[in-house]
Parts: structure tokens; C-alpha cells; sequence
């Protein structure tokens, strides 16, 4: 990992350049709304299936609870270090206060490789997880979620653990994004690949691109093809949109036809050789030639720090949206500015996830099933909302920013407007005692 692409660094900077946009912010509230409330680190043991005894490292942050309980995924992944974690706590605090949502940002998760474990083993690890976390989660404290390789099944074993841990309460809302028979909402799977789509869509209804006014035949490349790119996929060919590229970790693949990928083969060539690579009628290309490919709209929906100064000069794309979180580093945000090419950040164009799970939430506690029609209509509702909210305060400031030595990337205006509502509320709330 470059210096460049560190999660922490590019997080801390993040925060700082929103900073800049808030000269009366107090000192106090700066140091504050920087730094984790709480950090979690854990160490078990857990015995494989061939009766051997493995010792796995787990993590959770609660970046801050000003709103509300922390909210925020748990992933299992080989590298994940404590650095990403709290990076990624801190990015769920400013997308709950940008969203509206009544959450604090938090995030966990385990080192391991799922591909490499048994389901038994899995399941072992969430447990005792689960278990040391303790008292520390809980649905008025912090509520965890799916996040990179966990899923529906992964979020069964957590409630259920805890539900054993807590007899005689409605542990439902402990954590979301469960499966349907368990309290799970409708639409909770696509949430973050739809609200993708919504955030683009609205974008391009506000005149932010010029000559590019709607979904309707725009080329869409989009950089990973998992739960998040694969439904986005889905969603913006449902839009008249023209899927020219994706890729997986194996590869990319470009479309020869013109006329944008048969995603029904798509899936389905996936499905048969675990790849999209080799899919008759394209062209197989590695991760940058993918990334640079001419199109309308890139979706970098991946692993974060995909776009670095190295590549971010040589996109040739209209517009950004950050289907992954942090796959933009701050240099290429300057970058792309300078070229106006706008970014619809992570906060913004992936927050469908978080608001669907705080939909399970709020249904869990009061014992209600929303049909997928109603969820889709906040979804919708709520993504208009932070897009146009968004999208008047980035053209505000640049408004005022004749000048500045580059143009205010939206990033900037989104960030900002979460920290001044953490700054407001925490005002208001009075610091304790």
C-alpha cells in the first residue's frame, strides 16, 4: 500500500479539507469530531474443522454517537488492519449525518479470509466475535450490518448469538440487513447498488453534467461486480443505460458490440466459470485499462484507493459515482477538479445501504414488515433529498470560490455539511456534564 492510498491518511485528510470550509467551527469540536469514541480490539481462539485451533484478530470502532447508536458494517477480510476500520467509522458518521439518519458511525470486523474457511468455521468465528463484542453492541448502542464478504447468513448468526446472550427482548434491531424470515426488510439486499443508481440519476436531472441530462443511453464501466456493482448493474440497464465494462477480482472486460453487455450472459457466464472474464464478444483488460476506458459514467465499486494521482489523469469519463467507500484518494480528487469531471462521493451516492438497514431498524422496533414498494419510495425519496441538498451547497461554494486556486470537488461540500450538523447537534445536545 502506497502512502498515497493509506485508508487512514486519506480519511484524516478528508475531514481536514471540510474543516477548512467551517472557519467557525470551535477547536474543541474539530479535535472531537476527529477522533473515535470508542476502539475495540480482540484476540480468540477458534477450533477448525480438523480439530486444529486458529487465534483470530477482531475489531469494532464507534467513531461517534452524537446522533444516535453507532451504525456501521462488519467485514472479514485477509488485510483488514485497525487503520481501515476507524476510516471507515469516521466515513459512516459523516454519511448518517449527511443522510439524516439517527446513527453514529461504526464499523468491525475480523482478520480472515473467508474464501479460504469452511461455513462451520465462519460461523464459529462470528460467534465468539459476537461474544467478546459483549454488551459493547446492541440495538441502542451499536448496530452492526453486512459489510465485505459477510452477508444475510453472517448477520443470522450475529443476532442469534446475541439473542442467546439476551433472553426475554425484542433483539431483532441488534443488527440489520438480516434475511427476510428474521426481520430482515425488503429491498435491504439491492440498497446500496439502487441508491447508486438514484444518486446518479437525480445528478444528472440537476444540469450538474453538461449534455448529459439522464440515464437513457449513457455508457456506464463499473469497477467490481459484487453485490453492490452487480445490483447497480442491473439497475442502471432497468434506466436505458448501456453497461459497456465491469470487472471482477479476476479481471475486466470491455464491450465490442456497442450496444453495452447482455448482462443476463453476463451473470450467467459468471455464475458457470466464477469470472467475467472470457464472456463471448468482449475484450479482456486489467484493472487500469478498465478504469480508463472512454465511457459516461465510471462506478469504481471495489476495494477503496482505486483512483490515485498515477491514473486519475488518463479517465476518460464524464462523471464519477463512489460505489465503494474511499476509492477516490484526495489527489485524485484535485485532480478530477481541476479537469471538472465531478465525483458523486461515497457518502453520498453509497448511503442507500445505511438508510435501508435503518428502514430494518425502525421496523424491528415496531414490529412491522414495510412492502418492497414502500421501502423503494423512502429510498428514493431519502437519495433525492442528500443529492439536492449536496449538489446546491458544491455550486454554493464554488459560487463563492472565484478566487480559489481550484474548484471545491463535492466530496468537500458533502463532508462539510455533515460535520456543521454533527457541530450543530452537539452543540445543542450541550457537552456533558
Amino acid at each position: 500500500m502506497s502512502k498515497e492510498t493509506d485508508p487512514r491518511r486519506i480519511s484524516r485528510l478528508q475531514f481536514a479539507r471540510a474543516v477548512e470550509l467551517l472557519p467557525d467551527l470551535k477547536r474543541g469540536l474539530v479535535d472531537f469530531l476527529d477522533r473515535p469514541k470508542r476502539v475495540i480490539t480482540t484476540h480468540f481462539p477458534v477450533e477448525m474443522v480438523d480439530g486444529s485451533v486458529r487465534v483470530y484478530t477482531g475489531y469494532r470502532v464507534v467513531h461517534n454517537r452524537v446522533l444516535g447508536p453507532g451504525k456501521g458494517g462488519i467485514r472479514y477480510h485477509p488485510r483488514l488492519t485497525l487503520d481501515e476500520v476507524i476510516s471507515l467509522a469516521r466515513l459512516m458518521t459523516w454519511k448518517c449525518a449527511l443522510h439524516g439518519i439517527p446513527f453514529g458511525g461504526a464499523k468491525g470486523g475480523v482478520v480472515c479470509d473467508p474464501k479460504s474457511l469452511e461455513s462451520a468455521e465462519l460461523r464459529r468465528i462470528t460467534r465468539r466475535y459476537v461474544t467478546e463484542l459483549g454488551d459493547e453492541i446492541g440495538p441502542h448502542t451499536d448496530v452492526p450490518a453486512p459489510d465485505m464478504y459477510t452477508d444475510e447468513q453472517t448477520m443470522a448468526w450475529v443476532y442469534d448469538t446475541y439473542d442467546i446472550m439476551h433472553p426475554g427482548r425484542n433483539n431483532l434491531p441488534v443488527v440489520t440487513g438480516k434475511p427476510l424470515d428474521l426481520g430482515g426488510s425488503p429491498g435491504r439486499h439491492e440498497a446500496t447498488g439502487r441508491g447508486i443508481v438514484l444518486a446518479a440519476r437525480r445528478f444528472l436531472e440537476l444540469g450538474a453534467v453538461p449534455g448529459l441530462t439522464s440515464l437513457d443511453q449513457a455508457s456506464v464501466v463499473i469497477q467490481g461486480l459484487g453485490n453492490v456493482g452487480g445490483v447497480a448493474a442491473r439497475q442502471f440497464a432497468a434506466e436505458g443505460a448501456r453497461v459497456i465494462g465491469v470487472s471482477d477480482s479476476r479481471g475486466g472486460i470491455l464491450d465490442g458490440s456497442g450496444r453495452g453487455l447482455d448482462l443476463d450472459a453476463l451473470f450467467a457466464h459468471k455464475l458457470s466459470t466464477g469470472s467475467v472474464v472470457g464472456l463471448p464478444g468482449t475484450r479482456t483488460v486489467d484493472n487500469e485499462a478498465l478504469l480508463e476506458a472512454g465511457c459516461d459514467i465510471l462506478v469504481p465499486a471495489a476495494l477503496g484507493g482505486q483512483i490515485h494521482s498515477d491514473n486519475a489523469p488518463s479517465l476518460h469519463t464524464r462523471l464519477v459515482v463512489e460505489g465503494a467507500n474511499a476509492p477516490l484518494t484526495p489527489e485524485a480528487d484535485d485532480i478530477l477538479a481541476r479537469r471538472c469531471i465531478p465525483v458523486l462521493p461515497d457518502i453520498v451516492a453509497n448511503g442507500g445501504g445505511v438508510l435501508v438497514s435503518y428502514f430494518e431498524w425502525v421496523q424491528n422496533n415496531q414490529n412491522e414488515s414495510w412492502p418492497e414498494e414502500e421501502v423503494i419510495s423512502r429510498l428514493r425519496q431519502r437519495m433525492y433529498r442528500t443529492v439536492e441538498v449536496v449538489t446546491e451547497r458544491w455550486s454554493a461554494l464554488n459560487g463563492k470560490g472565484a478566487a480559489m486556486e481550484a474548484p471545491i470537488d463535492m466530496r468537500r461540500a458533502a463532508t462539510s455539511q455533515a460535520v456543521a450538523q454533527l457541530s450543530r447537534v452537539t452543540l445543542e445536545r450541550g457537552i456533558w456534564p
